[in-house]
């Protein structure tokens, strides 16, 4: 990777704080407003330096690793009824974390995941293989999802990240937001 631009963010409402994440070849960083320009100089040096150096030891999942691990979980929490034609990461869906296309078999989930943790990436996922076998979003789909034991934690995770980056997580406690991609996963 190389030097990305940085965007600082000032907030009122950030108080102690500093937080930075990654936006394409972008670093946002989230700043309280009340940090003098030197320490927010030397802050933002620091968290930026942390975050890369995270970001390139992290091991980018392929999609070919996504499929097999969505298989891995179909086993697991859907009795392997879940049986996708294709599973990969797309760069296009900003305001969803994935989508399904049950008639096609599809699922795709967006690469703003790659740098959460493992068990979010994973309740997405499962999230979307339950759309093969409920195509909407009803009480027999949430039991599905449901299976997967961290569903919860990784909703309320989703939630709380859109919240921060101020996007809408939908009121639905769905995986994903109204998306920008034309794809709609609800069947």
């Amino acid at each position: 990777m190389g030097t990305p631009e940085v965007e600082v963010r000032r907030s009122k409402q950030r108080r102690r704080t500093i937080a930075a994440r990654l936006e394409g070849n972008r670093v946002i960083v989230m700043v309280p407003s009340s940090l003098s320009k030197a320490q927010e100089k030397l802050e933002v040096e620091r968290i930026v330096k942390r975050l890369l150096s995270r970001t390139e030891r992290a091991k980018r999942s392929t999609d070919a690793d996504l499929m097999r691990r969505a298989k891995q979980l179909s086993d697991t929490y859907l009795g392997g009824l879940a049986k996708p034609d294709s599973v990969r990461w797309v760069s296009n869906q900003r305001s969803r974390w994935g989508s399904c296309t049950p008639g096609e078999r599809t699922i795709r989930l967006s690469d703003r995941l790659h740098d959460m943790p493992r068990w979010v990436v994973d309740y997405v996922l499962v999230h979307e293989l339950a759309h093969l076998i409920e195509s909407g979003h009803t009480d027999e789909f949430w039991a599905w999802v449901s299976n997967y034991p961290h569903a919860e934690k990784a909703k309320g995770y989703l939630e709380g990240f859109s919240a921060g980056a101020r996007l809408d997580a939908g009121d639905d406690g769905d995986a994903e937001d109204d998306g920008e991609d034309g794809d709609d996963d609800r069947g």
